[in-house]
């Protein structure tokens, strides 16, 4: 087996997540400025086996586009090109900044480490890979 890498698309910062070989346990991987995103990519798929890619869908409340989803979609399209044996899936990704700064609060996080964006853009992307992972064994 290989790793999954879940995408939180910014266009100023991404987080990224990976899982564990085995794809048991989600991690958060670390915060990319978005415009050195596909040279880490490189670099990362070079390195590491990925079996696929899960991109944070940006949704309203109604299940519609917002102003993000235009260039999340363009990030996925080159995407697909660079890496065309590479599948990518798609997950909801509404409130994951939300419950990434729960979980900061929960951990014990200081108020400095939850204003750091990153590291709510790194632990959106980990909640958007576990749901998605969760997602997936209820279709098994």
């Amino acid at each position: 087996m290989a790793r999954l890498l879940a995408i939180d698309y910014g266009t100023k910062r991404t987080g990224l997540a990976v899982t564990d070989p085995q794809q048991i346990i989600a991690s958060a991987l670390t915060t990319v400025p978005t415009h050195q995103l596909f040279d880490y990519l490189r670099q990362y798929l070079q390195q590491e086996e990925v079996e696929a890619v899960v991109i944070g869908q940006p949704q309203n409340l109604q299940g519609r586009a917002t102003d993000n989803s235009a260039p999340v979609q363009q990030f996925a399209n080159r995407l697909r090109k660079l890496f065309p044996a590479l599948p990518v899936y798609w997950h909801d990704e509404r409130f994951t900044s939300k419950m990434a700064l729960d979980a900061m609060i929960r951990a014990g996080s200081t108020k400095k480490d939850r204003r750091k964006k990153e590291n709510i853009d790194k632990i959106s992307a980990t909640i958007i890979l576990q749901s998605f992972m969760e997602s997936q064994s209820f279709k098994k």
